[in-house]
């Protein structure tokens, strides 16, 4: 098993796991915990291998008050709790393809695989270039993971993919509060006193 319900503190408070990974607006991925913190979520973050390197980890565990976790535990150590939501942001050409084919070779992606298998809500906000988004594997996964119920936001209203090498002038646009909005509207918490974002 690759979660938990109760081997830490406060595990009956409602968890969002937050799975980062390598691409130019996970620099930024405070952003996204402090707000989700500041909205009563209890934050979990996970992040694929190669993400680690784009990452403030010492940062984000201060803001989390818990370990970013990019490795499977050892036997007997804590594990991440069950969430009741999921965010996956942002979410790479690589990780999108693997997850839609149910491929599990690293930490972020074996809990994506087991935890979109239970159906907890995950959304995804996808970041990609405009040469990888019009990939026909790239199409086929997408609409593999909305037909299982993943909210994918990509497309009008959302995210919309950048023109190639400009990823660095992209990032700073990151849409971070959109995907908690989304959780919230899929979950019914976490809306406080912040109005939910109109999309059509």
């Amino acid at each position: 098993m690759i979660h938990d319900m109760g081997d830490e503190p406060g595990s009956q408070s409602h968890v969002l796991s937050v799975v980062v990974c390598a691409a130019a607006p996970a620099s930024s991925a405070g952003t996204l915990v402090r707000e989700a913190v500041s909205r009563g979520w209890a934050v979990q973050v996970i992040t694929t291998p190669s993400a680690l390197p784009f990452l403030d980890v010492e940062s984000l565990e201060a803001l989390s008050g818990g370990p970013v976790r990019s490795q499977y535990s050892k036997p007997g150590d804590p594990r991440s709790r069950l969430p009741e939501a999921i965010i996956v942001a942002p979410a790479t050409f690589n990780t999108i393809n693997q997850w839609a084919l149910g491929i599990a070779d690293n930490y972020a992606l074996g809990i994506l695989a087991e935890q979109t298998g239970l159906e907890i809500p995950i959304v995804a906000i996808p970041f990609v270039s405009q040469a990888l988004a019009s990939r026909p594997p790239f199409q086929r996964s997408i609409r593999a993971l909305r037909a299982e119920g993943v909210s994918v936001l990509l497309g009008p209203g959302a995210i919309e993919p950048h023109p190639v090498h400009t990823e660095a002038e992209h990032a700073g646009d990151f849409p971070w509060l959109l995907a908690l909005d989304e959780v919230t509207g899929m979950t019914g918490f976490g809306l406080g006193d912040i109005e939910l974002t109109s999309r059509a």
